[in-house]
């Protein structure tokens, strides 16, 4: 298997991290997020660590406001990949949220990239109140992962899925095939 770079999103609590930790199990992984910059910044600066909509939306907007003035994340995350691709990681997750900066980070990678979007039903459509998370729906994703598996399942189904994933991008650079 050769390197893929697969960017991840999802509401919150829809089960990334744990995905890529059932994923670690099977693959070499590094996972990698836009926005752990902007928390380290946060931490230094009196935020507790929260999940909560309040902490979300500032985060959120301390993001844009770096991404605005000198593309931190973006820089964060090309330096990451560049990483990944001298190690011996198979795959490389990128957790970014909003869709120009998706496409950004995107125009950097030169290997095989694809978007996923994981999906689960929480009933109510959850609102954030920022920008960042209440519009992750709104990008075009290469792949959804549905994630309404108990967790005893979700190992088998999300590897299956990957293989699946990792299969029609290894045929897609077969030579030959368009």
């Amino acid at each position: 298997m050769e390197k893929l770079v697969i960017i991840i999103n999802g509401t919150g609590g829809a089960g990334k991290d744990t995905l890529c930790e059932l994923a670690a199990r099977h693959y070499r992984v590094k996972n990698i997020s836009a926005i752990t910059p902007i928390k380290k910044i946060a931490a230094e600066n009196g935020w507790d660590g929260g999940k909560d909509g309040k902490s979300r939306k500032f985060l959120a907007d301390l993001k844009q406001l770096f991404v605005d003035y000198n593309d931190l994340p973006n820089r964060y995350l090309v330096k990451e990949y560049r990483e990944f691709l001298d190690g011996d990681s198979q795959l490389l997750f990128v957790h970014i949220r909003e869709g120009s900066e998706i496409d950004k980070f995107r125009r950097c990678v030169e290997i095989p990239c694809v978007t996923l979007l994981v999906c689960k039903d929480f009933g109510d459509q959850v609102v954030w109140g920022n920008a960042s998370d209440d519009q992750v729906g709104q990008y075009q994703y290469d792949y959804c992962y549905h994630n309404e598996k108990p967790l005893e399942e979700a190992e088998a189904d999300f590897t299956a899925f990957l293989g699946r994933v990792i299969e029609e991008q290894e045929k897609r650079k077969a030579p030959g095939l368009s």
